[in-house]
């Protein structure tokens, strides 16, 4: 396996781990901040155990970049999802891929293919298919939330794309300055019960903590624009995990833009492109 079709594999597994989210979130009661805290401090945890050598870095532009850029992704898609629908949410924030596309050519000088732009463009038909019936025109605080979380998710995309020899320790500071930003807010009620406290850690350490690790490891290897059209695989795997553990079916529109978008992806993929490849980090 090429060093490209490795890159790809680990940004599909971080994007089914991604994908685990919505059932996590939905098997504890707790607030959203409180989960979104208790999160960030387990993947913190997991990160540092991972990555610990990485851990020392000079903190440059890009680097403070990337760590505010994941905080506010964060936490404005929690804030959204709470004040709009969940379609709403991550149909805007995956908004993120086409601002990738059009800054990836000025921030990262990956310059723009014909290909991206169709596969961009395809894949976003498609989630829109998927999304039919889902949307509503409520909840428009919520919806200009998830359009800025949307460009905080392609700012992160591309600044530890740019910082690659920090992209480690970045999500490992990510994670620590939102816990630290949010603890003022949830520290009135840290209590946790045995199964908010199991889910909130198959949440900090498989959803966000190792399924970052391999994002980041995959950033390595292939474009801005190609990680986050694979990403698209999260909102495309999530109703599946909803279909195995709460029996929710999928509407005909649903599969028909699922196999869009991952016709998409697997289009744009066997394209090829030319090498890609970042030094790994030290």
């Amino acid at each position: 396996m090429n060093s490209r079709r490795a890159g790809i594999l680990y940004i599909v597994i971080a994007a089914l781990l991604w994908s685990t989210g919505g059932i996590g979130i939905k098997g504890v009661a707790d607030s959203a901040l409180k989960v979104t805290f208790y999160r960030s401090v387990f993947a913190a945890v997991t990160l540092f155990l991972l990555f610990r050598r990485h851990v020392r870095v000079r903190p440059t532009p890009a680097f403070l970049v990337a760590i505010v850029s994941y905080g506010v992704c964060l936490t404005t898609f929690v804030m959204a999802t709470k004040l709009t629908t969940a379609a709403n949410a991550i149909f805007l924030q995956y908004a993120g891929v086409v601002w990738v596309l059009i800054l990836s050519p000025i921030v990262l000088h990956e310059k723009m293919q014909r290909r991206d732009v169709i596969a961009i463009v395809t894949a976003m038909i498609g989630m829109a298919l998927f999304f039919v019936g889902k949307f509503e025109a409520r909840g428009m605080a919520g919806n200009a939330l998830a359009l800025v979380s949307s460009i905080f998710f392609a700012t992160m995309i591309m600044a530890l794309r740019r910082e690659h020899h920090a992209s480690r320790a970045a999500v490992i500071w990510g994670n620590v300055v939102l816990s630290l930003a949010l603890f003022p807010l949830v520290s009135n009620d840290l209590a946790l019960t045995t199964k908010s406290l199991l889910g909130m850690l198959f949440l900090g350490v498989f959803q966000i903590g190792i399924a970052y690790a391999f994002f980041v490891k995959g950033l390595q290897h292939v474009t801005a624009t190609q990680a986050s059209l694979t990403g698209m695989l999260e909102p495309v795997a999530n109703p599946i995990w909803v279909l195995i553990f709460l029996g929710e079916k999928p509407s005909v529109f649903a599969i028909a833009g699922a196999a869009i978008v991952l016709v998409a992806i697997g289009w744009h993929t066997m394209q090829g492109e030319p090498a890609t490849d970042m030094p790994a980090p030290d």
